[in-house]
């Protein structure tokens, strides 16, 4: 399979993946046909791309991160946790559902195969709270796992990640949504999330404080330039530190009612070029062992004219995966040619093309 663009989908093209929404459910299934109106609709909705079968690629798998099943808990836990809040209920929040969910989620990242390579999930214009909650949990736990969490450790901070931007439902929907850049004032507002998120949840006794720590502190800088309260280096909690890679990483890998997402090679590049200013230099080696800088099925572009998609990932060296090449300077190869971009040292993927 690889990934298209929706602007160069085909119709009869065959979808290889399910698309899904951020409450995880099925729009389309795998398999099926795609129409002009299909095609249509879903860039309507805000899909830019698409995983699509290649019979040149049959090799080329790309599971999801979670299953449907586990992102729909999760969105439909964070969905009613909001609900208790807005109705300003008495009852303590249901941590049962949210550990279970976050459980649900480690379950499926450890028994994967590929999480290196498996960690995009293609994104319309759903809401971009919950999308964004939930994967950003699921990179933390990636990193979490990734350094050796213990299971406690791993639902402790499953836990805080899921409800770590709960505090924006106190903020107004007009600045959340707002398509033009903040006054100043209500970008003070907007800072008011992190302290609403910490009250929300230290109120409730069974939520761990360290848990709740993370919608505290995952706006804080590693040099002391972040908020609320400019904290510095070691005074964040690890949870809030390896928190603020995850939710910077997310937030450029995907749209924004201001903006369109970014490349995730883009993204890798600006988070690594933050280290030891915004992030803690050993979160960002776990991040660059553990995050595919150019993910499975993407379309790449080399630096010598030649045209194809990442196949493999090369876990020792993320931004080197192995590639197999169908075109050079828009002319079809005879035979496709495939690289291990590692043992390729003078080989540079120089752009992203997913035609």
């Amino acid at each position: 399979m690889r990934l298209v663009n929706t602007r160069y989908i085909e119709e009869g093209s065959v979808l290889a993946r399910p698309v899904i929404n951020s409450a995880g459910k099925i729009l389309l299934q795998a398999g099926v046909l795609m129409t002009t109106s299909y095609i249509t609709r879903l860039r309507t909705l805000g899909y830019d791309a698409l995983f699509i079968q290649d019979d040149r690629l049959e090799d080329v798998e790309v599971h999801m991160s979670i299953t449907g099943k586990t992102r729909e808990v999760a969105y439909k836990t964070i969905q009613n946790i909001s609900n208790y809040i807005e109705c300003d209920s008495e009852d303590s929040l249901p941590l049962a559902d949210i550990r279970r969910s976050i459980q649900e989620m480690i379950n499926d990242l450890l028994s994967s195969a590929d999480v290196l390579g498996n960690l995009m999930e293609i994104q319309g214009y759903d809401d971009y709270t919950y999308h964004h909650s939930v994967n950003t949990t699921i990179i933390a736990l990636v990193l979490g796992i990734a350094s050796g969490y213990s299971e406690q450790k791993l639902i402790e901070l499953g836990m805080g990640v899921l409800m770590h931007d709960i505090g924006k439902i106190k903020i107004p929907e007009y600045i959340l949504n707002k398509k033009t850049p903040l006054t100043e004032a209500e970008f003070e507002e907007i800072k008011l999330h992190t302290t609403n998120g910490f009250d929300i949840l230290r109120k409730n006794n069974d939520f761990s404080l360290l848990s709740a720590h993370i919608a505290f502190q995952h706006q804080e800088k590693w040099d002391g330039s972040g908020y609320p309260r400019g904290l510095k280096g070691n005074e964040i909690h690890e949870y809030g530190r390896l928190a603020a890679v995850a939710d910077v990483y997310e937030a450029l890998t995907s749209k924004r009612v201001y903006r369109k997402a970014i490349e995730p090679n883009e993204a890798y590049e600006y988070i690594v070029a933050q280290t030891n200013t915004h992030f803690e230099p050993k979160i960002l080696d776990v991040f660059k062992k553990h995050i595919a800088v150019y993910p499975s099925g993407s379309g790449i572009l080399l630096s010598n004219g030649q045209r194809g998609n990442v196949v493999r990932q090369n876990p020792a060296f993320p931004n080197r995966p192995n590639v197999r090449v169908f075109y050079e300077n828009e002319k079809t190869l005879k035979v496709p040619i495939d690289y291990n971009l590692a043992d390729f040292p003078s080989l540079m993927i120089v752009a992203v093309d997913n035609r």
